[in-house]
């Protein structure tokens, strides 16, 4: 499949229902399964990944294919090695075979758990023999993913012994396991983190109903298209202004590009405010799913920075660095944008269309992953889209 996208204004005036956050989704999917009474969650998001980490939880089979689905194949691993006396084979997509889980297989090892390479040593397909695992005091690299120390977290309140989790290095995309914290916390899980280590009790969840907030990296292609037009009056539904995702640091980060943002009555309005006053060095050490809406929009606006913080962006979906220079080169040639089986490259490409007149997006179907309603809500915005 492929989308052809244009916009014949460049005059972006809208009201977006933003879909509700998949990282907030996944966390309490997990939650909710180690909880001993039930509870609901509402606004669950419906991308695929979540998705397919619902599906995951709510199965009895015994092989379980997550897909693409990154996060929800980290948290599983955790989960399922704490399931004593159950069995399980955890594979992906052939991409996921080439993402690296050793970091999070041996700390779990560690632990107690069994865990056997069915195909790459270090790489999926697993073989997990759930068992009783073993806490206490546990090093781990925060350098590689911030998600294998969620996953982690989510299953030490059950562990006997709780955990003392030591984070060796620098800890990268820090906001994503605040966030898990933060959570762990509204469902009443104490912890303490001092220095360089988290320590957690062993102890309940408690169980309670709770509304899924919209996704503020969703919002960042939102940013990026205001960036990009030539006017724009966007309002944008769901966001919470003391939101606990990192990713509302792009309200700070757009205003440089142009973009100035305010919340009234529980919505985000979007207009422009003509600075460009760009950093010329930025470090998205704990925003790195920023970096594709934000070099797209200064690629359009033939501005440039230096950014650090990227270690973790090669083992995404793609090599997230790699695949944007790529395109980039093709930009004043062919407008024809591969998306490389990833979401975030289809939803940030898209509008330089404003810049570009029109741009063919190549498998747009991607966006699913992550904003299942992504191309419906950029014809809201006045974008033409044809196949």
């Amino acid at each position: 499949m492929t989308y052809k996208i244009s916009h014949p204004t460049k005059v972006v005036e809208c009201e977006i229902d933003l879909p509700s956050s998949k990282s907030i989704s996944n966390r309490l999917l997990i939650i909710q399964s180690l909880c001993k009474n039930n509870f609901e969650i509402k606004n669950l998001s419906a991308s695929d990944d979540t998705r397919s980490l619902e599906e995951a939880l709510n199965s009895s089979k015994t092989t379980i294919d997550i897909g693409a689905a990154g996060t929800s194949f980290r948290f599983l691993t955790a989960f399922l090695s704490s399931q004593k006396g159950k069995e399980f084979i955890l594979t992906g997509t052939e991409r996921m075979k080439e993402r690296p889980i050793k970091i999070l297989v041996d700390v779990l090892r560690k632990m107690g758990a069994q865990i056997e390479y069915l195909e790459k040593e270090g790489f999926p397909p697993l073989n997990i023999e759930g068992s009783e695992l073993k806490g206490d005091k546990i090093e781990i690299d925060g350098g590689i993913s911030s998600q294998f120390i969620s996953a982690l977290l989510l299953i030490a309140p059950t562990l006997t012994e709780g955990l003392n989790l030591s984070i060796i290095g620098e800890l990268v995309s820090k906001p994503y396991v605040k966030m898990t914290l933060s959570l762990m916390e509204e469902f009443g899980i104490t912890h303490s983190w001092n220095n360089n280590t988290i320590s957690i009790k062993h102890q309940k969840y408690i169980a309670q109903n709770y509304t899924v907030e919209s996704d503020w990296s969703a919002a960042s292609f939102w940013f990026e298209i205001a960036a990009l037009s030539d006017n724009c009056n966007i309002k944008l539904n769901g966001l919470t202004e003391n939101s606990i995702q990192g990713d509302k640091k792009v309200m700070e980060l757009f205003k440089e590009l142009g973009v100035r943002s305010t919340f009234e009555n529980g919505t985000l309005t979007l207009t422009k405010n003509k600075i460009l006053n760009f950093p010329n060095t930025l470090d998205l050490l704990e925003t790195p799913d920023l970096y594709q809406p934000l070099k797209c929009a200064l690629f359009g606006l033939n501005k440039s920075s230096n950014f650090s913080g990227l270690t973790t962006l090669k083992n995404k979906e793609t090599d997230r660095i790699i695949a944007v220079e790529n395109e980039f080169q093709k930009l004043s040639s062919t407008k024809i944008i591969e998306t490389y089986k990833d979401h975030r490259m289809a939803m940030s490409f898209a509008p330089l269309c404003l810049k570009f007149e029109e741009l063919q997006i190549n498998n747009p179907e991607v966006v699913s992953k992550s904003y299942p309603n992504y191309w419906q809500d950029l014809e809201k915005g006045g974008f033409k889209i044809s196949s």
